[in-house]
């Protein structure tokens, strides 16, 4: 019996009011993000089932390699960059290093190379680049976003200076044949380049959300100098996703290369939008701290699927664009509209609670 008056008075003082109040809406923004990676999953099935049902072929073997193997590229790079945006950081030079990446391999197979140097060659080229934008980020002091629009156009220009307006082609048919969407794992759709993006994806995951370094990430997006002061070396952290994002991308542009056959200087040219698209809409925040690797990828596939289909029903690629772009608008917009809502109405119920 004396147990209910005291039940009832529990959110009567004021000192506990508030506190409370701001948890509750902490957990509902959490919950949403959570929620927005499910949401994106289940759009990427609706998406898949609207093709089968509407579209002849869409669900062909060569249809779906084509498919998934298109965006080979972004799939790979969009890893590292969700690592990078877990930790408040972005790379916008990522396209840029695979034409880079793509235009010493043209470069130097032109000069009689062979293929087994090219490669660790490229990718040191990657760790060069991304240590560059580490190191302005992290012991310069300067705002990642704009060192790595600077370094987009360095690249980019790198790579004119290595192969010029020329094209290179004629690769090694053991690797070529490799990358091509014709090649798939026996009894499969799965191309080569895709098993070893699962492969990456799931040691990815495991990074990310099964160990110290990827909690650290996480606190560090979320609030960097309390990090710091819990004794998370931020600055290397930072570092260090800098360097792999370069390295991802580099190889990134070897597989381009070798999947068109086509070594340019303007290969993947725009493809960091696509990046960005995807780690976004799969609900990682840009803003850092919260995201999920499983919200990253089905962002990925969505385009890839999406992609594919208003190819297959002869959308033009302008449309394509547009719609790609907006896309990027809503996976920006909408989780950030939905928590300001969830959290105005919880602080109207709050306020409308009788006192007594």
């Amino acid at each position: 019996m004396g147990m209910a008056p005291d039940t009832q008075t529990v959110p009567r003082p004021p000192a506990t009011t508030h506190a409370p109040r701001a948890t509750t809406a902490g957990e509902l923004v959490k919950s949403v993000g959570l929620r927005w990676d499910t949401a994106v999953g289940a759009l990427l099935v609706a998406v898949f089932v609207v093709g089968l049902g509407t579209t002849d072929g869409f669900a062909s073997g060569e249809n779906l390699a084509f498919a998934f193997n298109d965006i080979a590229e972004v799939a790979l790079i969009a890893l590292p960059m969700t690592l990078l945006v877990v930790a408040g950081q972005v790379d916008l030079s990522v396209a840029s290093m695979l034409g880079l990446g793509s235009a010493l391999t043209g470069a130097l197979w032109n000069a009689g190379w062979a293929f087994e140097l090219i490669v660790p060659v490229v990718l040191l080229a990657g760790v060069a680049g991304g240590l560059l934008n580490g190191w302005l980020v992290t012991r310069v002091g300067l705002p990642s976003l704009a060192v790595t629009i600077g370094t987009l156009a360095l690249y980019r220009g790198l790579a004119s200076v290595a192969l010029g307006s020329d094209a290179v082609t004629d690769f090694p048919q053991t690797y070529a044949s490799w990358a091509v969407d014709t090649t798939t794992i026996p009894g499969t759709f799965i191309t080569y380049p895709i098993a070893l993006f699962i492969t990456l994806a799931v040691a990815t995951a495991v990074l990310l959300h099964s160990t110290a370094f990827g909690r650290s990430l996480f606190a560090i997006g979320a609030q960097e100098e309390a990090a710091y002061f819990a004794g998370i070396r931020v600055k290397r952290f930072k570092l260090i996703l800098f360097v792999v994002t370069g390295v991802f991308s580099a190889f990134a542009g070897i597989v381009f290369t070798l999947r068109y056959g086509s070594a340019r200087a303007d290969n993947g040219l725009g493809f960091e939008m696509l990046v960005i698209a995807s780690v976004l809409l799969g609900g990682v925040d840009f803003d850092g701290g919260k995201g999920t690797l499983f919200g990253a990828v089905a962002g990925v596939l969505l385009i890839g699927v999406l992609k594919n289909l208003l190819t297959l029903n002869d959308v033009p690629n302008e449309v394509q664009v547009i719609v790609t772009g907006l896309l990027l608008v809503a996976s920006v917009l909408t989780p950030r509209v939905i928590a300001t809502v969830i959290e105005r109405r919880h602080r109207r119920a709050a306020g409308a609670a009788p006192e007594s």
